[in-house]
């Protein structure tokens, strides 16, 4: 049914979460995608021209990069130039700081000795270029105007792509989805209600995450790599947690209090099941490895009298397994004839192994920090290493459109099936109207290119220190006209 009081629904779970992690106590959740007994299990519902082989790309991951980007590319030649290799994609896990001017600052919430051009705004204007791809979320220190300029996704500068406040990209063969800002219950289920010109509670609300998005990236394909600023709520049980503890004491208190972290990310996680999650915003690194129970063991699992079983019908999981063949019992009483054909005994399918997530948090771009990390991530695909959009997400964005809220108050949700049903009719709609003449790609570059929409810096005249006008950005515009969507952004 409708989750018509769905959205308290899923704040009231949310909060059951956040106790249940104060407590340590085992959730088991009843899903028709998957059951499983996890610590925690919530399911809510330009660039380099070369040809990517088979194999390998070399992705670089920064953590935050608070506006620190010359420092990062000069890490990344650095590495290239010791370790005799070549960085096909670097992704940063927000706190971006995409200024273009001084009056940027004026919409980002940091203390005002905080407030520094750092060095964005040259790779704005041309005066540099970024050396390799660079695709980047948002996290909770941005110049929140210029991200909600481009909610959908866009060039920031030539060859640095932001995904969104929630967006999926193709790259090389890779799915890199990815989700902006940090969790607070209080505007979980809000639409987007803030305005410029930003008051001191728009100027931080404007970057909370909404369940209308994590709704929307819960219906993707499994990806490759998900990127978040927040970590997900309880991912520190599955790494060194004292570790953890010992570089940073002062997380106890928050860990005890069930306040670390975001609910509805662990969510994701343990829906979508990527290869990758890279996360910052805590400055310190973490590694942690989530194995995720594969079916046969989920359901093979007896239930456990003390673990708490909750029905979530109000999410979205990605589809239920298909039912196992029934098992044939032997019959005692027969006789076998060697004469006969012999009976063919099916040898027991192996079973397909579970899931594993490598999730690692980075720091600061600092000195003696460790804020850079450079992976290897297989890849099966020959096509060129060009951003393309992702058909899935383009499917997800059009059905959901007609949910996407400027107000305080958000529309009911559709149930997972009809929500289903709706992405289905979209994907075929996708297909006959971008994926034209064989094709199964879409550059970006193709309905997207770069464009200024503010000065530099030095020519804000007398408004220098004030909040400058909303701008509707041709690269929004272009996309809602691919997409044959309104355009709700700064009209």
């Amino acid at each position: 049914m409708p989750s018509t009081p769905g959205t308290h629904r899923l704040l009231e779970w949310t909060m059951v979460v956040l106790h249940r992690l104060a407590s340590n106590v085992r959730i088991c959740v009843k899903s028709t995608r998957r059951f499983t007994t996890t610590r925690l299990n919530s399911k809510i519902y330009a660039q380099r021209a070369r040809e990517t082989r088979p194999g390998t790309m070399k992705v670089a991951v920064e953590g935050c990069c608070h506006g620190e980007l010359d420092n990062i590319y000069k890490h990344i030649e650095m590495l290239e130039k010791k370790n005799q290799y070549n960085v096909d994609l670097l992704l940063i896990c927000g706190d971006f700081q995409a200024v273009r001017n001084h009056q940027d600052l004026q919409c980002m919430a940091v203390p005002d000795k905080y407030k520094h051009l750092q060095t964005f705004h040259k790779y704005y204007t041309g005066e540099k270029k970024a050396p390799v791809l660079t695709v980047i979320i948002g996290g909770n220190h941005e110049a929140s105007n210029y991200m909600w300029e481009l909610y959908h996704g866009g060039w920031l500068a030539p060859n640095i792509y932001f995904l969104g406040h929630a967006g999926s990209v193709l790259f090389g063969g890779l799915r890199i989805s990815g989700a902006s800002g940090i969790f607070k219950d209080y505007n979980f289920p809000s639409g987007y209600f803030e305005r410029m010109p930003y008051d001191r509670s728009a100027v931080r609300s404007i970057y909370h995450i909404r369940e209308f998005n994590v709704r929307k990236l819960s219906l993707l394909p499994s990806p490759n790599i998900f990127l978040s600023h927040d970590w997900p709520a309880g991912i520190d049980q599955y790494g060194d947690f004292r570790a953890l503890l010992r570089r940073k004491p002062h997380f106890r208190e928050e860990i005890e209090r069930g306040s670390l972290g975001s609910p509805p990310l662990m969510g994701l996680l343990h829906t979508l099941q990527p290869e990758w999650w890279f996360a910052a915003h805590m400055h310190c690194r973490f590694d942690a490895t989530v194995v995720h129970p594969n079916v046969e063991d989920a359901l093979s699992v007896s239930a456990n009298p003390d673990e708490i079983s909750i029905e979530e019908d109000f999410e979205y999981a990605a589809g239920s397994p298909s039912a196992a063949q029934p098992r044939v019992a032997s019959n005692p009483d027969e006789i076998a004839l060697e004469d006969e054909e012999e009976a063919v005994v099916p040898v027991p399918a192996a079973k397909s192994p579970p899931a594993v997530t490598r999730f690692i948090a980075l720091d600061k771009c600092l000195p003696r920090r460790d804020f850079l990390e450079v992976v290897n991530i297989s890849t099966n695909s020959q096509r060129s290493a060009e951003l393309c959009f992702d058909p899935e997400w383009l499917a997800i964005t059009r059905a959901f459109h007609p949910w996407f809220s400027l107000t305080k108050s958000q529309k009911p949700f559709p149930a997972e099936h009809q929500a289903r049903k709706m992405i289905t009719k979209e994907r075929e709609w996708v297909q006959t109207n971008l994926l034209k003449g064989g094709t199964d790609t879409i550059p970006i570059s193709s309905t997207q290119q770069f464009v200024r929409t503010a000065p530099p810096p030095g020519s804000e005249g007398s408004q220098k220190f004030k909040q400058p006008r909303p701008v509707s950005n041709p690269q929004t515009k272009a996309y809602c006209q691919m997409l044959q969507i309104a355009n709700m952004i700064n009209q």
